[in-house]
């Protein structure tokens, strides 16, 4: 019996971790495009014409 509850909470703990990647990946990927998006506002400006 300890055993299988030793299985499941590394299962539990496994599925938090991979979750935990995915969302931190598209937290990065979110902010990547808004770094670009001020990126090319800048280069707009970069004339002085905004």
């Amino acid at each position: 019996m300890k055993r299988l509850m030793a299985l499941f909470l590394m299962s539990l703990f496994s599925v938090a971790v991979l979750s935990g990647c995915n969302t931190v990946a598209g937290a990065g990927k979110d902010m990547q495009k808004a770094g670009e998006k001020v990126e090319d506002k800048a280069q707009d400006c970069s004339d002085g014409k905004c």
